[in-house]
């Protein structure tokens, strides 16, 4: 079992605290369905009371850091080279829907490294964390991407561009070309989970176009450090934090997904 180092146990505190709020919450879900607004209205405050909640508890602990929040926005600190890259709630649609595929996304980042990340699933209670060179781990279980070869056998999830036709029609096109080859591709709609799911070998790769920051940016450590790799496919570049196309996967998958993409865009 790796030592946690302050930081982690820092961010790990912070995701329970505000695990514990948005699972209340759920739990008022399913009574707000009867209302057109009601449901939608709930969960926007769900998701700022978490965000809210990290970022009290991350300033207490770290008064110095900075933070990008999906919902605050950037607020720079006196130490501007440590950022915390939060997402409160990712999954929101399926929070609103009573589906307990949901979690939080809290990375840091020191200069352009990150350096620390936990993906927090408050309803199965899998806590995933990384830290840079030490290891991915479910609670205390170290994770290894998956050494599935056979794509009759991988899973393969994918996130949703949106409702433009230019990237709806490319999403399409990129759908039909992975499915050629891997029979079975999901939707489940979180993508810091989805990420998080490479790394524990659930799925064998994940694939995002016009993606954010707080979405990836702990999935990227996580499933780095459990043996994986993560890439901008549309730029072949390594670190795709920042420019919203991101690829992840076992070697093999990575590899694989990668030709499959590209052939799609041509």
């Amino acid at each position: 079992m790796a030592v946690r180092s302050p930081n982690l146990n820092v961010m790990i505190r912070a995701v329970e605290k505000a695990g514990k709020s948005l699972i209340r919450d759920f739990g008022e879900v399913e009574n707000l369905q009867v209302s057109v607004k009601g449901p939608a209205d709930f969960v926007s405050a769900a998701d700022k009371r978490s965000e809210q909640i990290l970022h009290e508890e991350l300033s207490k602990a770290r008064p110095d850091y900075s933070f990008l929040m999906e919902e605050s926005g950037e607020v720079k600190g006196s130490d501007p080279e440590h950022r915390f890259i939060i997402d409160p709630l990712d999954g929101t649609f399926n929070f609103l829907h009573g589906i307990p595929h949901w979690c939080i996304s809290l990375a840091l980042e020191k200069g352009d490294e990150i350096i620390a990340a936990v993906v927090y699933n408050p309803v199965q209670d899998e806590l995933f964390t990384a830290e840079k060179g030490g290891g991915a781990f479910l609670r205390h279980r170290r994770l290894r991407v998956s050494a599935r070869r056979n794509p009759n056998e991988m899973l393969i999830v994918c996130g949703h561009p949106g409702r433009q036709k230019a990237t709806f029609d490319e999403f399409q096109a990129e759908m039909r070309m992975v499915s050629s080859t891997f029979p079975a591709v999901r939707r489940l709609g979180a993508a810091a989970l989805d990420m998080a799911y490479v790394a524990a070998g659930r799925a064998d790769a994940f694939w995002e176009r016009f993606i954010n920051p707080w979405d990836i940016a702990a999935g990227y450590l996580i499933v780095k450090e459990a043996g994986g790799f993560t890439k901008d496919y549309m730029n072949n570049k390594e670190n795709p934090i920042y420019t919203g196309n991101v690829l992840c996967g076992h070697e093999f998958a990575l590899t694989e997904m990668q030709g499959l993409l590209n052939k799609a865009h041509k």
